[in-house]
């Protein structure tokens, strides 16, 4: 048995032409994705048991503001690197590295003066301590080896596969047993969040030979900063629509409504989550590298389309159904709040996937200022709608403001840009979309019908619900490919072609 998995491992090894090293890329930043998320996952339904909402919401701040230090000082280093076209970027690693222990320390110490301020801003007193020890993290991610950032350019994932899930193991493991045998309070989270950097930090020397060193290039940093200003720019941005809900929730609202809001968001975007990472992981670098073959960024870019549609419509719908039976079962009853706002934002999950297929593009023919401008548009329509929705409706208003705004006018702005940025007809687009939408749309029927017709306790409803929308859409799926031929099964040999070779 341990012979056969060594060989399989082996065999994984990215390796072979382009479209080969990405399949076996894919599998190795899917495994990473799915494996994590599930690791994590685990850890909030066990945390969420034994420390409960209002922990939960403390910990949500201290995150929140992490993210905003993280996302204000972004510079878009690694996406700089892996843009450019030339294998070796050495050159470039002892500047980024120098960059990246500056912003470290830079952000740690923000962290540690603007604590009590955010603390009384939220009415946490609490916060302060968490907000301040959960610096270290930064500081830490500072200090490692920027040599990793081969693993993304040369597209060699399993390298990548065994520096991130190191990190989320003992982040787990960690967590879970601080609150088990210490005691049951925020820190349990914090510790176990910091020491997963320290794990990775060590990873990072562990799996890489690169050595930086204290020294700064001024033409590399002129173009590493060059590129990134617009993923600054982005980032922020981002930060203020993607984050900027769950700063408003635990403003207007309190730490316990932020805690059912942020379980309502990571539980219905896990499959989206972890898909979009895969996609940007992986495509961004390989798009890179067909930057100077239009035709051929096309073709590739319509067949990830239809993969990620593929997958990632079946799973928003199910989870929208699943809601109810899932956080009962897993969560317990006082978590109950979270399901109306959970399955409103499984469609804005299922938007940001269909976005992350697109979004490379752009990162790859020198485009980073759309994600900017859009992210600008997204801000202000948020900024908007986020009071007099969440005022009448609290965090499902939230939720409804989020998801309407990536309904339109997001998706058409952004099926526009794409459509000029590659020359992609509308009509070629439908087409990857409308056969999974269609048996999706099959697979939910199935269910709602199901689930009014059958009483079962929320454990054995969960468990039936996903069995038969596996096979529901598994059946789907077959008779639109024998009958229309939409091409998926081709797709899916290619995979499997690739895998073998």
């Amino acid at each position: 048995m341990i012979d056969r998995l060594r060989s399989l491992v082996r065999h994984l090894v990215p390796s072979g032409g382009t479209a080969q090293r990405v399949t076996k890329g894919t599998v190795w930043v899917m495994s990473q994705n799915v494996f994590g998320r599930l690791l994590q996952l685990g850890m909030l339904a066990v945390l969420a048991r034994l420390i409960g909402p209002s922990e939960i919401g403390l910990v949500g701040i201290a995150l929140l503001v992490l993210s905003a230090t993280k996302k204000f000082t972004e510079i878009g280093l690694e996406a700089a690197i892996i843009q450019q076209e030339a294998d070796d970027v050495d050159h470039y690693l002892n500047t980024t590295w120098v960059l990246q222990v500056l912003r470290g320390v830079l952000i740690a110490a923000v962290l540690y003066v603007a604590a009590p301020f955010v603390a009384d801003v939220f009415d946490e007193a609490r916060a302060t301590v968490l907000v301040r020890a959960i610096g270290l993290s930064p500081l830490l991610f500072g200090l490692t080896n920027p040599g990793i950032v081969y693993f993304q350019k040369n597209l060699e994932f399993h390298k990548d596969f065994v520096y991130k899930l190191s990190g989320e193991v003992g982040m787990v493991v960690i967590a879970v047993a601080y609150a088990l045998f210490v005691e049951q309070t925020a820190w349990a989270y914090v510790v176990g969040y910091v020491a997963a950097d320290a794990i990775r930090l060590v990873i990072s020397y562990l799996i890489h030979p690169f050595r930086p060193g204290v020294e700064v290039d001024r033409d590399a940093a002129r173009d590493l900063i060059g590129y990134g200003k617009w993923i600054t720019g982005s980032s922020v941005l981002y930060f203020l629509y993607s984050q900027g809900d769950d700063a408003f929730v635990a403003a207007f609202i309190g730490p316990a409504a932020l805690a059912f809001y942020q379980y309502a968001y990571r539980f219905s975007n896990a499959p989206a989550t972890e898909l979009t990472q895969v996609v940007s992981s992986v495509l961004f670098p390989m798009f890179s590298k067909l930057q100077s073959d239009m035709d051929l960024l096309k073709e590739t870019f319509l067949k990830s389309l239809r993969l990620t549609t593929f997958v990632a419509l079946p799973m928003s719908c199910g989870i929208a159904i699943v809601a109810p039976s899932f956080v009962v079962a897993f969560l317990g009853e006082q978590w109950v709040e979270m399901v109306v706002p959970m399955q409103i934002l499984t469609v804005y999950g299922l938007f940001r996937s269909l976005g992350k297929t697109w979004g490379p593009v752009w990162k790859a023919t020198g485009r980073p200022d759309y994600h900017t401008k859009l992210s600008l548009v997204r801000v202000t329509l948020l900024a908007i709608l986020i009071y007099p929705l969440t005022d009448a409706y609290g965090i499902t208003g939230t939720a409804l403001a989020v998801t309407s705004i990536s309904l339109f006018p997001m998706i058409p702005l952004e099926l526009y840009l794409i459509k000029n940025s590659i020359d992609v007809r509308y009509r070629e687009i439908a087409s990857e979309i409308s056969y999974p939408l269609v048996a999706s749309g099959l697979m939910s029927a199935g269910l709602v019908v199901f689930n009014t017709s059958v009483s079962l306790p929320p454990l054995l409803e969960f468990l039936a619900l996903s069995v038969l929308g596996v096979a529901l859409y598994g059946v789907s799926v077959l008779v639109l490919e024998l009958t229309f031929d939409w091409g998926i099964r081709g797709n899916l040999e290619s995979i499997a072609a690739n895998l073998s070779d």
